[in-house]
């Protein structure tokens, strides 16, 4: 079995809890109470889609241990 990395985004929401994404797998989406609920689920659904992608012969990504994720201002 080999191991990848992926960059997982947690966004605090305002009604509380975390919500998940995975840049390099764009159809996962999913949350969390607490960061380590949200992290948790994050790799319970990176697992899934990689599953998902290898039965069904699709292309599984590197892993993207070199993804930058950067808060940048902006003047409104």
């Amino acid at each position: 079995m080999i191991e990848r990395s992926f960059t997982v985004v947690l966004e605090p929401e305002d009604e509380g809890g975390f919500s998940v994404s995975v840049p390099a797998l764009p159809e996962i989406a999913t949350q969390g109470d607490t960061l380590d609920e949200a992290r948790a689920a994050a790799r319970e659904a990176i697992a899934l889609v990689l599953a998902d992608r290898s039965v069904r012969g699709e292309v599984i990504p590197p892993s993207d241990t070199d993804a930058r994720i950067e808060r940048i201002q902006v003047a409104v």
